[in-house]
């Protein structure tokens, strides 16, 4: 008697990750409003995205930003920024107090600034100032 041969159900993973284009997009755009009221230099900036090429992040910078490759690590890193400039914006009630916020030296950060920790290009460094101000809120 022949044997049956069980292959497992096929899971195909969406190459994104389950990231639409347009939110990225969408993402990237409020990104640089936030680089802008942080008054990043443009090697901050590429830092906090995950050190792109220049002329990548001149294309998003320039706005051209809707044929974005997928990526789950730079949607991850936006989301961080966004998350902090909530925070931020949750805690402080006066824009410039809260926009000033990521330059001044913390101790929570070993006296590096809250940007100085950012810009160290690890996940975990934008993980860390998240948690940071989300404990600080109460969240």
């Amino acid at each position: 008697m022949p044997t049956a041969v069980i292959k497992p159900a096929r899971r195909d993973r969406p190459q994104s990750r389950g990231i639409q284009n347009n939110t990225l997009a969408a993402g990237m755009r409020a990104f640089f409003q936030i680089a802008e009221k942080w008054k990043l230099s443009n090697e901050e900036a590429m830092a906090l995205l995950g050190h792109p090429s220049k002329s990548t992040f001149h294309n998003w910078k320039s706005g051209n930003v809707n044929n974005m490759a997928h990526s789950f690590d730079l949607a991850s890193r936006i989301s961080y920024v966004l998350g902090i400039f909530k925070a931020l914006e949750i805690l402080y009630q006066r824009p410039e107090m809260a926009d000033a916020w990521v330059r001044r030296p913390n101790a929570a950060f070993g006296g590096q600034s809250a940007l100085e920790r950012m810009c160290a290009g690890h996940m975990v460094d934008l993980a860390s100032v998240r948690d940071y101000l989300d404990s600080v809120r109460g969240g």
